[in-house]
Protein backbone atom coordinates (compact mmCIF):
# COMPACT_ATOMS: atom_id res chain seq x y z
CA UNK A 1 0.00 0.00 0.00
CA UNK A 2 2.94 1.91 0.87
CA UNK A 3 5.01 1.86 -2.34
CA UNK A 4 1.91 2.88 -4.09
CA UNK A 5 0.91 5.84 -2.55
CA UNK A 6 4.70 6.88 -2.92
CA UNK A 7 4.43 5.75 -6.61
CA UNK A 8 1.39 7.83 -6.96
CA UNK A 9 2.57 10.86 -4.98
CA UNK A 10 5.93 10.71 -7.20
CA UNK A 11 4.19 11.30 -10.56
CA UNK A 12 2.01 14.22 -9.89
CA UNK A 13 4.02 16.57 -8.16
CA UNK A 14 7.39 18.23 -7.51
CA UNK A 15 7.40 20.70 -4.89
CA UNK A 16 8.81 24.72 -5.21
CA UNK A 17 8.57 27.33 -3.36
CA UNK A 18 5.42 28.67 -5.76
CA UNK A 19 3.65 25.00 -4.97
CA UNK A 20 3.24 22.16 -6.64
CA UNK A 21 4.81 21.51 -10.36
CA UNK A 22 3.82 18.42 -12.24
CA UNK A 23 6.49 16.58 -13.56
CA UNK A 24 7.22 15.87 -17.08
CA UNK A 25 5.99 13.44 -19.12
CA UNK A 26 2.84 13.23 -17.04
CA UNK A 27 -0.95 14.09 -18.47
CA UNK A 28 -1.37 16.21 -15.16
CA UNK A 29 -1.06 19.01 -16.88
CA UNK A 30 -4.09 18.14 -19.43
CA UNK A 31 -6.58 17.17 -16.96
CA UNK A 32 -7.60 20.66 -15.31
CA UNK A 33 -8.17 21.75 -19.37
CA UNK A 34 -10.40 18.90 -20.06
CA UNK A 35 -13.36 20.19 -17.55
CA UNK A 36 -13.12 23.75 -18.23
CA UNK A 37 -13.34 22.83 -22.60
CA UNK A 38 -16.54 20.61 -21.52
CA UNK A 39 -18.16 23.13 -19.80
CA UNK A 40 -17.30 25.76 -22.31
CA UNK A 41 -18.90 22.98 -24.85
CA UNK A 42 -21.80 22.48 -22.52
CA UNK A 43 -22.34 26.15 -22.11
CA UNK A 44 -22.72 26.40 -26.00
CA UNK A 45 -24.88 23.82 -26.89
CA UNK A 46 -27.56 25.34 -23.97
CA UNK A 47 -26.67 28.54 -25.27
CA UNK A 48 -26.69 27.68 -28.88
CA UNK A 49 -30.13 25.02 -28.62
CA UNK A 50 -33.22 27.40 -28.85
CA UNK A 51 -31.10 28.75 -31.81
CA UNK A 52 -30.57 26.10 -33.25
CA UNK A 53 -33.74 23.67 -33.13
CA UNK A 54 -35.37 27.58 -34.78
CA UNK A 55 -33.56 27.05 -37.39
CA UNK A 56 -34.37 23.53 -38.40
CA UNK A 57 -37.89 24.83 -37.40
CA UNK A 58 -38.22 27.04 -40.21
CA UNK A 59 -36.08 25.28 -42.33
CA UNK A 60 -39.15 22.96 -42.72
CA UNK A 61 -41.24 25.58 -42.77
CA UNK A 62 -39.66 26.76 -46.08
CA UNK A 63 -39.45 23.18 -47.66
CA UNK A 64 -43.65 23.21 -46.94
CA UNK A 65 -43.95 26.38 -49.07
CA UNK A 66 -43.07 24.55 -52.21
CA UNK A 67 -45.40 22.34 -54.04
CA UNK A 68 -46.68 19.84 -53.31
CA UNK A 69 -47.48 21.96 -50.01
CA UNK A 70 -47.39 25.41 -52.03
CA UNK A 71 -47.73 27.06 -48.54
CA UNK A 72 -46.10 30.08 -50.19
CA UNK A 73 -46.36 32.37 -47.26
CA UNK A 74 -44.30 30.25 -45.29
CA UNK A 75 -41.29 31.41 -47.75
CA UNK A 76 -41.22 34.92 -46.36
CA UNK A 77 -41.60 33.75 -42.83
CA UNK A 78 -38.51 31.16 -43.37
CA UNK A 79 -36.48 34.11 -44.70
CA UNK A 80 -36.84 36.75 -42.10
CA UNK A 81 -36.74 34.29 -39.53
CA UNK A 82 -33.26 33.31 -41.21
CA UNK A 83 -32.39 36.89 -41.32
CA UNK A 84 -32.74 37.18 -37.31
CA UNK A 85 -31.42 34.37 -36.47
CA UNK A 86 -27.68 35.19 -37.64
CA UNK A 87 -28.27 38.87 -37.37
CA UNK A 88 -25.30 40.03 -35.10
CA UNK A 89 -23.64 36.75 -35.23
CA UNK A 90 -20.15 36.08 -36.15
CA UNK A 91 -19.26 34.35 -39.49
CA UNK A 92 -19.16 30.68 -38.03
CA UNK A 93 -22.11 30.99 -35.99
CA UNK A 94 -23.84 32.24 -39.13
CA UNK A 95 -22.35 29.38 -41.46
CA UNK A 96 -24.13 26.80 -38.35
CA UNK A 97 -27.59 28.37 -38.48
CA UNK A 98 -27.18 28.46 -42.12
CA UNK A 99 -26.46 24.85 -42.60
CA UNK A 100 -29.26 23.70 -39.75
CA UNK A 101 -31.60 25.69 -41.75
CA UNK A 102 -30.88 24.15 -45.28
CA UNK A 103 -30.69 20.67 -44.48
CA UNK A 104 -34.33 20.09 -43.27
CA UNK A 105 -35.28 22.14 -45.80
CA UNK A 106 -33.82 20.13 -48.24
CA UNK A 107 -34.46 17.07 -46.91
CA UNK A 108 -38.25 17.87 -47.41
CA UNK A 109 -37.65 19.46 -50.80
CA UNK A 110 -36.15 16.41 -52.09
CA UNK A 111 -37.22 13.68 -50.24
CA UNK A 112 -38.89 12.14 -53.58
CA UNK A 113 -35.21 11.17 -54.45
CA UNK A 114 -35.77 8.74 -51.83
CA UNK A 115 -36.72 6.00 -54.53
CA UNK A 116 -32.93 6.16 -55.36
CA UNK A 117 -32.51 5.96 -52.08
CA UNK A 118 -32.57 7.85 -48.46
CA UNK A 119 -28.84 7.64 -48.46
CA UNK A 120 -29.12 9.66 -51.76
CA UNK A 121 -31.81 12.10 -50.25
CA UNK A 122 -29.58 12.66 -47.27
CA UNK A 123 -25.88 13.01 -49.62
CA UNK A 124 -27.87 15.55 -52.14
CA UNK A 125 -29.32 18.05 -48.83
CA UNK A 126 -26.09 17.68 -47.19
CA UNK A 127 -24.89 19.14 -50.45
CA UNK A 128 -26.84 21.78 -51.19
CA UNK A 129 -27.22 22.62 -47.56
CA UNK A 130 -23.43 23.83 -47.71
CA UNK A 131 -24.28 26.65 -49.96
CA UNK A 132 -26.96 27.71 -47.54
CA UNK A 133 -24.51 27.54 -44.75
CA UNK A 134 -22.21 30.12 -46.69
CA UNK A 135 -25.44 31.77 -47.00
CA UNK A 136 -25.95 31.86 -43.32
CA UNK A 137 -22.40 33.42 -42.79
CA UNK A 138 -22.76 35.98 -45.62
CA UNK A 139 -26.29 37.35 -43.59
CA UNK A 140 -24.09 37.37 -40.31
CA UNK A 141 -21.43 39.19 -41.62
CA UNK A 142 -23.57 41.86 -43.18
CA UNK A 143 -26.40 42.55 -40.75
CA UNK A 144 -24.28 44.94 -39.08
CA UNK A 145 -24.46 46.90 -42.34
CA UNK A 146 -27.38 49.86 -42.88
CA UNK A 147 -29.81 49.05 -45.46
CA UNK A 148 -28.88 45.16 -44.86
CA UNK A 149 -32.44 43.69 -45.87
CA UNK A 150 -30.99 44.84 -49.28
CA UNK A 151 -27.87 43.03 -48.71
CA UNK A 152 -29.69 39.94 -47.54
CA UNK A 153 -31.90 39.97 -50.64
CA UNK A 154 -29.05 40.23 -53.03
CA UNK A 155 -27.31 37.44 -51.00
CA UNK A 156 -30.46 35.26 -51.68
CA UNK A 157 -29.42 35.96 -55.57
CA UNK A 158 -25.67 35.05 -55.05
CA UNK A 159 -26.40 32.06 -53.15
CA UNK A 160 -28.67 30.80 -55.91
CA UNK A 161 -26.13 31.75 -58.76
CA UNK A 162 -23.89 29.80 -57.47
CA UNK A 163 -25.72 26.53 -56.64
CA UNK A 164 -27.76 27.05 -60.29
CA UNK A 165 -23.86 26.46 -61.74
CA UNK A 166 -22.08 24.23 -59.29
CA UNK A 167 -21.14 21.61 -59.34
CA UNK A 168 -21.63 19.81 -62.31
CA UNK A 169 -23.25 22.55 -64.09
CA UNK A 170 -25.65 22.63 -60.62
CA UNK A 171 -28.55 21.85 -59.53
CA UNK A 172 -31.75 24.48 -58.69
CA UNK A 173 -34.39 23.03 -57.24
CA UNK A 174 -35.16 24.90 -54.36
CA UNK A 175 -34.78 28.03 -55.68
CA UNK A 176 -37.14 31.11 -53.91
CA UNK A 177 -39.19 31.59 -56.88
CA UNK A 178 -39.80 27.97 -57.43
CA UNK A 179 -42.23 27.80 -54.21
CA UNK A 180 -43.44 31.78 -56.28
CA UNK A 181 -45.85 30.47 -59.32
CA UNK A 182 -49.36 31.56 -58.30
CA UNK A 183 -48.62 34.73 -55.63
CA UNK A 184 -48.24 38.26 -56.13
CA UNK A 185 -44.71 37.86 -56.62
CA UNK A 186 -45.02 35.62 -59.89
CA UNK A 187 -45.38 38.55 -62.72
CA UNK A 188 -42.30 39.59 -61.54
CA UNK A 189 -40.55 36.75 -63.94
CA UNK A 190 -41.80 38.43 -66.68
CA UNK A 191 -39.21 41.56 -65.38
CA UNK A 192 -35.96 39.60 -64.90
CA UNK A 193 -37.13 36.17 -64.87
CA UNK A 194 -36.58 33.83 -61.40
CA UNK A 195 -33.98 35.89 -60.05
CA UNK A 196 -36.02 38.63 -60.18
CA UNK A 197 -38.66 36.97 -58.03
CA UNK A 198 -36.52 35.34 -55.64
CA UNK A 199 -34.72 38.61 -54.98
CA UNK A 200 -38.16 40.41 -54.07
CA UNK A 201 -39.24 36.82 -51.84
CA UNK A 202 -35.83 37.82 -49.62
CA UNK A 203 -36.30 41.59 -49.77
CA UNK A 204 -39.75 40.78 -48.42
CA UNK A 205 -38.66 38.72 -45.94
CA UNK A 206 -35.71 40.56 -44.76
CA UNK A 207 -37.77 43.74 -44.68
CA UNK A 208 -40.07 41.50 -42.23
CA UNK A 209 -37.09 40.89 -40.36
CA UNK A 210 -36.08 43.69 -40.16
CA UNK A 211 -39.44 45.53 -38.52
CA UNK A 212 -39.53 42.43 -36.22
CA UNK A 213 -35.90 43.46 -35.04
CA UNK A 214 -37.48 47.02 -34.83
CA UNK A 215 -40.38 46.32 -32.35
CA UNK A 216 -38.16 44.15 -29.75
CA UNK A 217 -36.61 47.25 -29.59
CA UNK A 218 -39.57 49.15 -27.80
CA UNK A 219 -39.37 46.92 -25.14
CA UNK A 220 -43.19 47.96 -23.84
CA UNK A 221 -42.35 52.11 -25.02
CA UNK A 222 -45.44 54.30 -25.98
CA UNK A 223 -43.42 55.68 -28.23
CA UNK A 224 -44.56 56.32 -31.46
CA UNK A 225 -41.30 57.91 -33.18
CA UNK A 226 -39.63 54.70 -31.60
CA UNK A 227 -42.10 52.28 -33.65
CA UNK A 228 -41.65 54.24 -36.73
CA UNK A 229 -38.83 51.91 -38.07
CA UNK A 230 -40.57 49.07 -37.53
CA UNK A 231 -43.84 50.82 -39.44
CA UNK A 232 -41.78 51.37 -42.23
CA UNK A 233 -40.09 48.49 -42.27
CA UNK A 234 -43.20 46.45 -42.57
CA UNK A 235 -44.96 49.15 -44.90
CA UNK A 236 -41.86 48.15 -47.51
CA UNK A 237 -42.37 44.61 -46.89
CA UNK A 238 -45.92 45.24 -48.17
CA UNK A 239 -45.07 47.36 -51.20
CA UNK A 240 -42.26 44.90 -52.46
CA UNK A 241 -45.40 42.22 -51.81
CA UNK A 242 -47.79 43.89 -54.04
CA UNK A 243 -45.16 45.11 -56.62
CA UNK A 244 -45.98 41.94 -58.89
CA UNK A 245 -49.38 42.46 -59.16
CA UNK A 246 -48.96 45.84 -60.75
CA UNK A 247 -46.51 44.01 -63.22
CA UNK A 248 -48.34 43.70 -66.84
CA UNK A 249 -47.88 40.03 -68.55
CA UNK A 250 -48.28 39.66 -71.83
CA UNK A 251 -50.69 36.99 -73.06
CA UNK A 252 -52.15 38.36 -76.09
CA UNK A 253 -51.71 35.77 -79.29
CA UNK A 254 -50.03 36.20 -82.70
CA UNK A 255 -51.59 32.64 -83.93
CA UNK A 256 -53.23 29.84 -82.71
CA UNK A 257 -52.85 25.99 -83.39
CA UNK A 258 -54.51 23.01 -81.93
CA UNK A 259 -52.39 20.36 -80.18
CA UNK A 260 -53.27 16.94 -78.75
CA UNK A 261 -50.56 15.63 -75.45
CA UNK A 262 -50.80 11.77 -75.54
CA UNK A 263 -49.80 10.67 -72.11
CA UNK A 264 -49.49 6.80 -72.33
CA UNK A 265 -48.40 5.50 -69.05
CA UNK A 266 -45.92 3.10 -67.69
CA UNK A 267 -46.50 0.00 -65.71
CA UNK A 268 -45.16 0.90 -62.51
CA UNK A 269 -43.39 3.57 -61.04
CA UNK A 270 -40.38 3.71 -59.49
CA UNK A 271 -36.59 2.83 -60.74
CA UNK A 272 -38.26 0.03 -63.13
CA UNK A 273 -40.64 1.80 -64.59
CA UNK A 274 -39.56 0.74 -68.54
CA UNK A 275 -41.48 -2.95 -67.80
CA UNK A 276 -41.30 -4.82 -71.27
CA UNK A 277 -39.56 -3.83 -74.10
CA UNK A 278 -41.67 -1.59 -76.29
CA UNK A 279 -44.56 -1.36 -73.87
CA UNK A 280 -44.24 2.42 -72.90
CA UNK A 281 -44.13 2.69 -77.10
CA UNK A 282 -47.18 0.70 -77.49
CA UNK A 283 -49.06 2.34 -74.72
CA UNK A 284 -48.14 6.05 -76.31
CA UNK A 285 -49.27 4.32 -79.99
CA UNK A 286 -52.44 2.46 -78.92
CA UNK A 287 -53.53 6.49 -77.41
CA UNK A 288 -52.91 8.28 -80.62
CA UNK A 289 -54.50 5.54 -82.51
CA UNK A 290 -57.45 6.28 -80.40
CA UNK A 291 -57.30 9.95 -80.96
CA UNK A 292 -57.10 8.95 -84.48
CA UNK A 293 -60.66 6.91 -84.07
CA UNK A 294 -62.38 9.87 -82.53
CA UNK A 295 -61.27 12.51 -84.95
CA UNK A 296 -62.47 10.07 -87.77
CA UNK A 297 -66.16 9.64 -86.22
CA UNK A 298 -65.88 13.26 -85.31
CA UNK A 299 -66.36 13.33 -81.61
CA UNK A 300 -63.41 15.34 -81.39
CA UNK A 301 -61.35 18.23 -83.93
CA UNK A 302 -58.43 16.70 -85.91
CA UNK A 303 -54.92 18.52 -83.99
CA UNK A 304 -52.49 20.03 -86.22
CA UNK A 305 -49.58 18.71 -84.49
CA UNK A 306 -49.08 15.64 -81.37
CA UNK A 307 -46.52 15.81 -78.78
CA UNK A 308 -45.29 13.08 -76.73
CA UNK A 309 -43.43 12.73 -73.40
CA UNK A 310 -39.35 12.32 -73.09
CA UNK A 311 -38.94 8.48 -73.55
CA UNK A 312 -41.98 7.95 -75.13
CA UNK A 313 -39.97 5.01 -77.37
CA UNK A 314 -38.34 2.76 -74.69
CA UNK A 315 -36.00 1.60 -77.72
CA UNK A 316 -33.64 3.17 -80.54
CA UNK A 317 -36.23 3.60 -83.40
CA UNK A 318 -33.33 3.64 -85.73
CA UNK A 319 -31.52 0.50 -84.16
CA UNK A 320 -34.80 -1.79 -83.44
CA UNK A 321 -37.51 -1.88 -86.53
CA UNK A 322 -40.23 -3.08 -84.57
CA UNK A 323 -40.11 0.43 -82.31
CA UNK A 324 -39.55 2.59 -85.90
CA UNK A 325 -42.39 0.59 -87.51
CA UNK A 326 -45.07 0.86 -84.39
CA UNK A 327 -44.46 4.47 -84.20
CA UNK A 328 -44.74 5.02 -87.85
CA UNK A 329 -47.69 3.34 -87.55
CA UNK A 330 -49.52 5.76 -85.24
CA UNK A 331 -47.93 8.55 -87.12
CA UNK A 332 -49.76 7.37 -90.00
CA UNK A 333 -52.70 7.27 -88.37
CA UNK A 334 -52.95 10.40 -86.91
CA UNK A 335 -52.11 12.00 -90.10
CA UNK A 336 -50.53 14.94 -88.72
CA UNK A 337 -46.52 15.53 -87.46
CA UNK A 338 -45.96 13.80 -83.76
CA UNK A 339 -43.16 15.05 -81.58
CA UNK A 340 -41.77 11.36 -80.23
CA UNK A 341 -39.49 11.35 -77.29
CA UNK A 342 -36.57 8.62 -77.45
CA UNK A 343 -33.32 7.50 -76.62
CA UNK A 344 -30.76 7.19 -79.44
CA UNK A 345 -27.66 5.67 -79.47
CA UNK A 346 -24.46 7.77 -80.53
CA UNK A 347 -23.44 6.65 -83.75
CA UNK A 348 -19.89 6.75 -82.96
CA UNK A 349 -19.10 7.06 -79.57
CA UNK A 350 -19.87 3.10 -77.60
CA UNK A 351 -21.68 3.03 -74.38
CA UNK A 352 -23.26 6.77 -74.72
CA UNK A 353 -26.99 7.87 -75.77
CA UNK A 354 -29.06 10.80 -76.63
CA UNK A 355 -32.23 11.74 -74.97
CA UNK A 356 -33.81 13.32 -78.15
CA UNK A 357 -36.83 14.96 -79.18
CA UNK A 358 -38.09 13.83 -82.93
CA UNK A 359 -40.07 15.30 -85.39
CA UNK A 360 -42.16 12.44 -86.48
CA UNK A 361 -44.26 13.28 -90.03
CA UNK A 362 -47.06 11.14 -91.41
CA UNK A 363 -44.90 11.24 -94.97
CA UNK A 364 -41.32 11.17 -94.33
CA UNK A 365 -40.74 9.64 -91.34
CA UNK A 366 -38.65 10.89 -88.39
CA UNK A 367 -36.51 14.07 -88.95
CA UNK A 368 -35.23 16.94 -87.50
CA UNK A 369 -34.45 16.43 -83.50
CA UNK A 370 -33.47 17.64 -80.48
CA UNK A 371 -30.56 16.54 -77.87
CA UNK A 372 -31.18 17.56 -74.29
CA UNK A 373 -28.18 19.78 -73.41
CA UNK A 374 -28.16 19.31 -69.84
CA UNK A 375 -27.87 15.36 -68.53
CA UNK A 376 -28.23 14.76 -65.04
CA UNK A 377 -25.33 14.10 -63.07
CA UNK A 378 -25.33 10.71 -61.85
CA UNK A 379 -29.27 10.16 -62.99
CA UNK A 380 -28.16 10.35 -66.64
CA UNK A 381 -24.37 10.24 -66.77
CA UNK A 382 -21.98 9.23 -63.65
CA UNK A 383 -19.34 11.31 -63.34
CA UNK A 384 -16.03 9.54 -62.40
CA UNK A 385 -17.77 6.12 -63.30
CA UNK A 386 -14.91 3.79 -63.24
CA UNK A 387 -13.97 5.01 -59.47
CA UNK A 388 -17.26 5.69 -58.31
CA UNK A 389 -18.59 2.70 -59.49
CA UNK A 390 -16.16 0.52 -57.48
CA UNK A 391 -17.50 2.47 -54.25
CA UNK A 392 -21.07 2.97 -55.33
CA UNK A 393 -22.37 -0.14 -57.32
CA UNK A 394 -26.33 1.68 -57.56
CA UNK A 395 -24.33 3.56 -60.36
CA UNK A 396 -24.35 0.12 -62.68
CA UNK A 397 -28.17 0.94 -63.00
CA UNK A 398 -26.87 3.37 -65.15
CA UNK A 399 -25.51 1.65 -67.73
CA UNK A 400 -24.98 3.94 -70.22
CA UNK A 401 -23.94 7.96 -70.60
CA UNK A 402 -26.24 10.24 -71.83
CA UNK A 403 -24.08 12.63 -74.44
CA UNK A 404 -25.16 16.26 -74.51
CA UNK A 405 -26.63 17.98 -77.40
CA UNK A 406 -25.10 21.26 -78.61
CA UNK A 407 -27.87 23.49 -79.80
CA UNK A 408 -31.34 24.67 -78.73
CA UNK A 409 -34.63 22.78 -79.55
CA UNK A 410 -36.30 25.29 -81.59
CA UNK A 411 -38.09 22.74 -83.53
CA UNK A 412 -40.83 23.11 -86.94
CA UNK A 413 -43.89 20.91 -85.88
CA UNK A 414 -46.10 21.19 -88.44
CA UNK A 415 -47.69 24.59 -88.69
CA UNK A 416 -45.80 25.80 -84.83
CA UNK A 417 -42.55 26.64 -84.79
CA UNK A 418 -41.75 25.26 -80.80
CA UNK A 419 -39.16 25.36 -78.44
CA UNK A 420 -38.14 21.77 -76.79
CA UNK A 421 -36.72 21.47 -73.38
CA UNK A 422 -36.21 18.17 -72.16
CA UNK A 423 -37.44 17.26 -68.24
CA UNK A 424 -34.71 19.08 -65.65
CA UNK A 425 -33.80 21.64 -68.34
CA UNK A 426 -36.60 23.48 -66.99
CA UNK A 427 -35.11 24.66 -64.21
CA UNK A 428 -32.62 26.35 -65.88
CA UNK A 429 -32.67 29.78 -66.84
CA UNK A 430 -30.41 29.96 -69.58
CA UNK A 431 -31.32 27.05 -71.56
CA UNK A 432 -35.27 28.19 -71.90
CA UNK A 433 -33.94 31.62 -72.54
CA UNK A 434 -32.04 30.63 -75.15
CA UNK A 435 -34.59 28.88 -77.17
CA UNK A 436 -37.11 31.65 -76.67
CA UNK A 437 -34.42 33.75 -78.08
CA UNK A 438 -34.24 31.06 -80.87
CA UNK A 439 -37.23 32.04 -81.83
CA UNK A 440 -40.04 29.67 -79.92
CA UNK A 441 -43.19 30.65 -79.97
CA UNK A 442 -44.14 28.32 -77.44
CA UNK A 443 -42.37 25.42 -75.01
CA UNK A 444 -43.02 22.11 -74.78
CA UNK A 445 -41.84 20.14 -71.56
CA UNK A 446 -40.92 16.78 -72.39
CA UNK A 447 -40.76 14.29 -69.18
CA UNK A 448 -40.60 11.42 -67.95
CA UNK A 449 -41.63 11.24 -63.98
CA UNK A 450 -42.53 7.68 -64.18
CA UNK A 451 -39.46 7.27 -61.26
CA UNK A 452 -40.55 9.31 -59.16
CA UNK A 453 -44.02 8.78 -59.56
CA UNK A 454 -46.31 10.08 -56.67
CA UNK A 455 -43.69 11.38 -54.66
CA UNK A 456 -44.79 15.22 -55.15
CA UNK A 457 -42.15 16.11 -57.48
CA UNK A 458 -44.15 16.04 -60.94
CA UNK A 459 -46.06 18.93 -58.99
CA UNK A 460 -42.61 20.85 -58.32
CA UNK A 461 -41.80 20.53 -61.84
CA UNK A 462 -44.97 21.64 -62.93
CA UNK A 463 -44.48 24.86 -60.94
CA UNK A 464 -41.73 25.82 -62.79
CA UNK A 465 -43.48 25.06 -66.52
CA UNK A 466 -46.00 28.09 -64.68
CA UNK A 467 -42.67 30.52 -63.74
CA UNK A 468 -41.49 30.12 -67.11
CA UNK A 469 -44.54 30.64 -69.32
CA UNK A 470 -45.19 33.92 -67.37
CA UNK A 471 -41.23 34.61 -67.24
CA UNK A 472 -41.03 34.07 -71.43
CA UNK A 473 -45.02 35.01 -72.26
CA UNK A 474 -45.96 31.78 -73.61
CA UNK A 475 -47.84 28.84 -73.69
CA UNK A 476 -45.89 25.69 -72.34
CA UNK A 477 -47.34 22.33 -72.25
CA UNK A 478 -45.89 19.69 -70.29
CA UNK A 479 -45.59 16.03 -71.77
CA UNK A 480 -45.45 13.49 -69.52
CA UNK A 481 -45.26 9.62 -70.08
CA UNK A 482 -47.04 8.90 -66.72
CA UNK A 483 -47.90 12.53 -65.77
CA UNK A 484 -48.37 15.39 -65.23
CA UNK A 485 -49.14 16.27 -68.54
CA UNK A 486 -50.66 19.75 -68.53
CA UNK A 487 -50.85 23.12 -70.63
CA UNK A 488 -50.17 26.47 -69.24
CA UNK A 489 -51.22 29.59 -70.50
CA UNK A 490 -49.00 32.27 -70.68
CA UNK A 491 -50.40 33.91 -67.39
CA UNK A 492 -49.16 30.94 -65.78
CA UNK A 493 -52.55 29.21 -65.26
CA UNK A 494 -53.24 25.81 -66.08
CA UNK A 495 -55.85 25.14 -68.68
CA UNK A 496 -55.66 21.49 -69.11
CA UNK A 497 -54.09 18.63 -67.18
CA UNK A 498 -54.29 14.80 -66.89
CA UNK A 499 -53.39 13.32 -63.33
CA UNK A 500 -50.64 11.09 -62.73
CA UNK A 501 -50.34 7.13 -63.73
CA UNK A 502 -53.40 7.75 -66.28
CA UNK A 503 -53.53 6.94 -69.76
CA UNK A 504 -55.09 10.05 -71.48
CA UNK A 505 -55.17 12.58 -74.25
CA UNK A 506 -55.66 16.50 -74.04
CA UNK A 507 -56.68 18.49 -76.89
CA UNK A 508 -55.90 22.24 -76.58
CA UNK A 509 -55.24 25.48 -79.11
CA UNK A 510 -52.64 26.89 -77.54
CA UNK A 511 -51.13 30.74 -78.36
CA UNK A 512 -48.23 31.35 -79.88
CA UNK A 513 -46.51 34.39 -79.78
CA UNK A 514 -43.50 36.54 -81.36
CA UNK A 515 -43.34 39.23 -78.71
CA UNK A 516 -40.47 38.73 -76.23
CA UNK A 517 -41.16 39.99 -72.56
CA UNK A 518 -38.23 41.80 -70.31
CA UNK A 519 -37.00 39.05 -69.04
CA UNK A 520 -36.42 37.37 -72.39
CA UNK A 521 -34.57 41.19 -73.42
CA UNK A 522 -32.28 41.40 -70.66
CA UNK A 523 -31.08 37.51 -70.14
CA UNK A 524 -29.25 36.95 -67.40
CA UNK A 525 -27.91 40.34 -66.12
CA UNK A 526 -30.15 40.61 -63.27
CA UNK A 527 -28.96 37.68 -61.75
CA UNK A 528 -25.64 38.54 -62.16
CA UNK A 529 -26.25 42.30 -60.96
CA UNK A 530 -27.83 40.80 -57.87
CA UNK A 531 -25.17 38.48 -56.88
CA UNK A 532 -22.45 40.90 -57.52
CA UNK A 533 -23.63 43.20 -55.04
CA UNK A 534 -24.26 40.66 -53.04
CA UNK A 535 -20.48 39.15 -52.70
CA UNK A 536 -19.69 42.96 -52.40
CA UNK A 537 -21.76 43.50 -49.60
CA UNK A 538 -19.98 40.47 -48.01
CA UNK A 539 -16.52 42.65 -48.82
CA UNK A 540 -17.80 45.73 -47.55
CA UNK A 541 -18.69 44.24 -44.28
CA UNK A 542 -15.14 42.72 -44.28
CA UNK A 543 -13.92 46.14 -44.28
CA UNK A 544 -15.80 47.86 -42.16
CA UNK A 545 -15.30 45.15 -39.46
CA UNK A 546 -11.45 45.71 -39.93
CA UNK A 547 -12.00 49.26 -39.40
CA UNK A 548 -14.15 49.11 -36.42
CA UNK A 549 -11.51 47.15 -34.89
CA UNK A 550 -8.60 49.04 -35.66
CA UNK A 551 -10.70 52.46 -33.85
CA UNK A 552 -10.65 50.57 -30.91
CA UNK A 553 -7.04 48.94 -30.29
CA UNK A 554 -6.22 53.10 -31.12
CA UNK A 555 -8.57 54.09 -28.40
CA UNK A 556 -7.21 51.77 -26.18
CA UNK A 557 -3.87 52.62 -26.72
Amino acid sequence: MSSGSDTTEEAVSDTSPDGPVPRAGTDSAATPARPGRARRLAALVRREALRTGLAAVFGIALGLAFPPYDLWPLSLVSVAALSLLTRGRTARQGAWTGFVFGLPFFLILLKWLHVVGWDAVFGLSVAEALFLMLLGAALAVTSRLPGWPLWAACLWGAEEWARDRLPFGGFPWGRLAFAHTGSPFTPLAALGGAPSVTFAVALAGALLAACAAALSQLRGSPSLRRAVPALEAFGLAAAVTLAGVLVPVPTKADDTVDIAVVQGNVQQPGMDFLGRPMMITDNHAKATEKLAADVKAGRVKKPDLVIWPENSSDLDPYQYPQAYDRIDEAVKAIGVPVLVGALVDHPSKKGYVFNEGIVWDPKKGPGASYTKQHPVPFGEYVPFREQLSKIITRFQRVPRDFYPGDHTGVLHVGPAKLGDVICFEVAYDQIVHDTVDAGARALVIQTNNATYGGTGQPEQQLAMSKLRAVEHGRAVVTAATSGISAVVAPDGTITHRIPEFTQGVVSARIPLRDETTLADRVGAAPEWVIAIVGLLSCAGAVVVGRRGRTKDEKGQQ
